[in-house]
């Protein structure tokens, strides 16, 4: 299915052999070979994946455990050149093709489905015990897939899925380090000032001209500069360190899903990947973020939450970035285009607590059958 615009290989889990329904290296072993992991020329060519960090991915559902939930969502992001899964966290994009799949497999009741209307799926995300909440466009009774909203980085139009991100902080500190901004050490790159935050997936955001950008960069700028890429992995792996996720550095390379690293600038016009050109005031914010060591072509979900928030919460990076203040959501430029993304947060006891981020995406089936796995 393609979700956002990111693309991954669904399964029900109890379609998986019986070895696979549980956690292990069973289960890794044979997402890595359905995707075609790890594949040293990076092209996956013998597999399901797409070569690229937004389409080397695994998705894994099954009817809800959980109260008042219908489906459990388990994600794998897989690695193209290495034989890792990494379950550390979410994917945003998918999260709008995992409604219309527990729709589509009867794990959501029957009764609560319309004929004509939105289908409210409530999705618990197995991978960071949270809960999401998909609408989902119905047209006599089915999934309705074609529409007219349009999302960059993705093709063609289709149907709009609404999707809200439930409390994406949790119950641990937003700012795990407990300040809006740090001064990050990177040895090599020198100190940088960087808002860290965990609200949708943790990530680190810095300011592009402190590395030397602008924040109008396409995918070719950075993803062709191998002393770039070591440089922001360099301060992915810090700052996972500073956000208590690792103990050292080195762990960073077994941690490859999070967290993510990004870059802010304010508005700036640009031309998109796509040749769509993008005018200083179309936009509260440039972004662009790495994902698996690269630089994404166009934004992930869980990102974009976790930009959403920051934009609201005065003081950090990204909301300095979108000319400062009180706001309750922000358009941002990403190398394909802009994103709107609405977020919600209050100081409680004083600290800041995210209650829900908010965004529009689409999804489909792209085909559906079986998938041929050779044996060991």
């Amino acid at each position: 299915m393609r979700g956002g615009t990111s693309k991954g290989v669904f399964f029900r889990l109890q379609d998986l052999p019986e070895a696979a329904q549980t956690p292990g290296q069973a289960r890794d072993n044979l997402l890595l070979r359905v995707i075609g992991s790890p594949d040293p020329y990076g092209k996956q060519t013998d597999g399901m994946g797409g070569a690229t960090s937004s389409t080397s991915k695994t998705v894994i559902l099954s009817k809800s455990e959980q109260p008042d939930h219908d489906v459990d969502y388990l994600f794998g992001q897989v690695s193209i050149d290495k034989p890792f899964v990494d379950w550390s966290g979410n994917c945003g994009n998918l999260t709008a093709a995992v409604g219309a799949f527990a729709i589509n497999s009867g794990f959501v009741d029957a009764e609560r489905i319309p004929d004509n209307g939105i289908c409210t799926v409530r999705i618990w995300q197995a991978n960071i015990q949270k809960t999401i909440v998909a609408h989902i466009p119905i047209t006599n009774g089915e999934v309705q897939e074609a529409g007219d909203f349009e999302l960059d980085g993705v093709t063609f139009p289709a149907a709009e899925v609404q999707i809200e991100f439930m409390d994406p902080a949790g119950e641990g500190a937003i700012f795990p380090t407990g300040n809006l901004v740090d001064e990050l050490e990177v040895p090599g790159v020198g100190t940088l000032k960087a808002t860290m935050i965990n609200a949708g997936i943790p990530t680190i955001f810095v300011n592009a001209d402190q590395i030397g950008y602008e924040g109008t960069e396409l995918q070719e700028t950075i993803n062709g500069d191998d002393k770039a890429l070591a440089m922001f992995e360099t301060i992915r792996a810090h700052g996972a360190v500073k956000m208590g996720l690792i103990e050292k550095v080195e762990d960073a390379a077994n941690r490859q899903h999070t967290p993510k690293v990004a870059f802010v600038a304010s508005p700036k016009g640009y031309t998109a990947s796509s040749g769509k050109q993008i005018a200083a005031g179309d936009i509260d914010l440039l972004v662009r973020a790495l994902s698996m060591g690269k630089l994404h072509h166009a934004m992930m979900g869980t990102a974009a939450v976790a930009i959403g928030t920051a934009a609201t919460i005065p003081g950090t990076l990204v909301n300095l970035a979108a000319g400062g203040g009180e706001r309750n959501a922000a358009t941002f430029g990403h190398p394909s285009g802009t994103l709107r993304v609405g977020a919600e947060a209050e100081v409680v006891n004083g600290q800041w607590t995210a209650t829900k981020a908010i965004m529009s995406r689409s999804a489909r089936i792209l085909m559906e059958g079986w998938v041929r796995v050779p044996s060991p």
